[in-house]
């Protein structure tokens, strides 16, 4: 894993979109970004997390921004994600988890005394030049999106 630095360019990737396309982050160029992810579909703290991003995607939109939430979840259960919680954003499918690896997320986690490897949640502001502008690791849910919103001015 190459160290993520504010200012640098993001190594663009490509991965299968919940509509059914391959969405790369070049796709996005001109407009900001804000790249989230998450440890898994329907589980209580990632759809709060979803459900902050879908109340305030009208302010994040207005401010010229994107969200882009990925996981290793299926495209399927990307699809029951986003109907049972109408997210108005794309998710994307990371099964083979080599853009979390890219990105340092992808790290060995412990929850009641058993060791894995899985993603730690993580949200990175990238501008419209494709440059990260900031990061959030080891996020916690409660107040991150107003935090991320303050990032956009």
């Amino acid at each position: 894993m190459n160290e993520l630095i504010i200012g640098q360019t993001v190594p663009d990737f490509t991965l299968p979109a919940s509509n059914g396309q391959e969405v790369s982050l070049s796709d996005y160029l001109g407009r900001k970004v804000i790249l989230y992810f998450y440890p898994k579909n329907m589980t209580p703290a990632c759809t709060q997390e979803a459900c902050e991003f879908r109340d305030a995607s009208d302010r994040i939109a207005a401010k010229g921004a994107v969200v882009l939430g990925i996981s290793p979840d299926s495209l399927a259960s990307h699809a029951k994600f986003i109907d049972k919680n109408g997210l108005p954003f794309l998710l994307l499918s990371d099964e083979e988890h080599k853009v979390s690896e890219s990105f340092g997320v992808w790290q060995l986690k412990k929850l009641y005394g058993k060791e894995f490897m899985g993603i730690v949640r993580s949200t990175f502001l990238i501008d419209e030049q494709g440059r990260l502008a900031g990061e959030w690791r080891k996020v916690r849910v409660k107040g991150h999106v107003e935090h991320t919103l303050e990032q956009l001015d």
